[in-house]
């Protein structure tokens, strides 16, 4: 026997269709890339996005159609996003961090018919575009006075080429599990996988995002996503504020510490999100120039660990409350979010910067276990490390075009990669990648914990650590250090730093002072970069 209720399929541009129903008025402001600040709303973002999927309509864009953006977060990305989700066509946002090679090689293997480009990366494509012989045309995301001229045959600024079209347009029906997004992974080793999502996948991890004990926005609330919309769907925000009705300020080209701080003040930001870097170069900002928060009064940090350095400044300094997420490209993203449980509530302040060092619990819809190489389940008591996998709903069950299939295993859970731990209240903590953790005779050191004592000290304003070769031990770790401006801290007082709270075993064989450490598209250190480099470095004794 089935349920008698009506199929209303889960479709992305529903919830565009609710913002502009119950919050038409609610802002977007963008700092645009020309430089000026706009504001919009959710009925204008329908309207515009109405149009642009006549537009794309009229140019031969069909269902399960590839279109490559390569943009800044701003609302006429979004509009090209919900326009092609009216269609059924799918949007490949393309990360112009990549290597100019991978931009190329993704854009040929998702087969993109058009290319929507921000005026930044305009030399970009002029350089590639003999390389992507299935991109049928150019649009650049400005207006015909700011339109540049360009080597590019068939080019066209995105206002013109849009109002070749009006709003008069229904969206397509079709089927919930029909593509949505294709976003490829950063591609470390080998070249990059793309991720298929489907409109359900993206509707029910936008729902997942809302939730109280997740990012939470509401329709009181003004919403800052730095991390881009080609970092996994900006982490669902770009969904997730017009389904609560929140506010958007959109950062645009800008993200160095003087402009996200002008961007949070102006546009009243209650709640922001972004990788550890982007909040590193605002602290130190606000810290050279002795301001405040006016509004702010939630930071979403992921991408990679978040130092509890990070967390300690913003709660007692600022009194912003840091949420410690965790997630991947394959689960839409979001896998975690560190809160206080009732178990954990009554923690005090230095408690409660110790359980937020983990990355938390899953919403609803995301299972988890950590099992040893062979499969094997391990407890979850906070102290066995295991290979985290995971399954759900809104989690890649396979890669485009059939890639990667050794990541599942037989009971459909995937492989993310990383190393962590599980204790008795279901808290996670990412204790490494695989290919990261130090194996020192026989035991594990965790490089993430070695890294957040180091960023901890007053001088240290980025580490790593990466395990080079040792005769006896096999592996031993190295740490690597960028010091703050004008500080110069030597060997003995960093190691000194590490004194009493760690296992003595655990303790650096060395450090190294560099001036800048190397980053993946996705804002992580590039640890095989780093052992590249170090790779025939001679440990003292050795």
């Amino acid at each position: 026997m089935l349920g008698s209720m009506m199929d209303w399929p889960l479709l992305c541009t529903k919830i565009l269709d609710h913002a502009a129903a119950q919050h038409p008025k609610r802002t977007i402001l963008t700092r645009s890339v020309e430089g000026p600040l706009h504001t919009t709303d959710y009925a204008t973002l329908r309207r515009r996005s109405l149009q642009c999927a006549k537009r794309l309509e009229k140019h031969g864009i069909r269902l399960g159609d590839r279109v490559a953006t390569l943009a800044w977060n701003t609302w006429r990305h979004m509009e090209v996003w919900y326009g092609l989700l009216g269609l059924g066509a799918i949007y490949h946002t393309v990360n112009p961090r990549l290597f100019h090679e991978q931009i190329a090689w993704i854009v040929n293997d998702a087969e993109d018919r058009l290319l929507f480009v921000d005026l930044t990366f305009l030399p970009v494509i002029e350089k590639l575009i003999g390389h992507m012989p299935t991109l049928e045309q150019v649009i650049v995301l400005t207006d015909a006075a700011h339109m540049p001229a360009t080597t590019l045959k068939n080019a066209v600024d995105y206002e013109s080429w849009l109002a070749e079209a009006d709003d008069d347009f229904a969206w397509k029906s079709f089927d919930e599990n029909t593509a949505a997004g294709l976003c490829y992974t950063s591609g470390t080793t080998g070249n990059p996988k793309g991720v298929v999502y489907s409109h359900r996948s993206n509707v029910i991890h936008a729902w997942q995002a809302a939730t109280p004990d997740m990012i939470g926005p509401s329709c009181r609330d003004v919403i800052m996503p730095v991390v881009p919309m080609f970092h996994a769907n900006c982490w669902s925000i770009a969904f997730t504020a017009p389904l609560t009705g929140a506010a958007l300020v959109l950062p645009g080209a800008r993200l160095d510490g003087p402009a996200i701080y002008e961007t949070l003040e102006v546009g009243k930001v209650s709640i922001t999100a972004a990788v550890p870097t982007v909040w590193l170069m605002l602290l130190q900002h606000m810290e050279s120039k002795n301001l405040r928060l006016s509004h702010l009064k939630r930071v979403v940090i992921g991408g990679a660990a978040c130092p509890r350095a990070i967390t300690e400044k913003f709660e007692k300094t600022y009194d912003v409350r840091v949420a410690h997420a965790w997630g991947m490209t394959e689960m839409s993203p979001l896998g975690t979010l560190c809160g206080l449980k009732p178990e954990t509530a009554s923690l005090d302040i230095e408690g409660r910067l110790d359980l937020q060092v983990k990355q938390g619990v899953p919403p609803f819809g995301v299972e988890m276990k950590i099992t040893d190489d062979a499969g094997n389940e391990r407890p979850q008591d906070g102290r066995a490390f295991g290979r985290l996998k995971v399954r759900g709903p809104a989690i890649a069950g396979g890669y485009f075009k059939g890639m990667g299939k050794d990541a599942f295993d037989p009971d459909g859970f995937f492989d993310t990669g990383d190393v962590a731990t599980i204790d008795a209240d279901g808290y996670m903590q990412i204790t490494d990648r695989s290919k990261d953790v130090i194996k020192s005779g026989g035991e594990w050191i965790s490089t993430i914990d070695l890294e957040n004592l180091a960023i901890s000290h007053p001088d240290v304003m980025e580490a790593a650590v990466i395990g080079v070769h040792h005769p006896k031990w096999d592996e031993r770790p190295l740490l690597v250090i960028v010091p703050k401006a004008g500080r110069t801290p030597t060997r003995d007082e960093i190691l000194a730093h590490y004194e009493g709270r760690i296992a003595k075993w655990w303790m650096p064989d060395d450090v190294v002072f560099i001036e800048e450490i190397p980053h993946t598209a996705t804002g992580k250190i590039q640890k095989m970069t780093l052992r590249e480099r170090f790779k025939d470095y001679k440990l003292p004794g050795v």
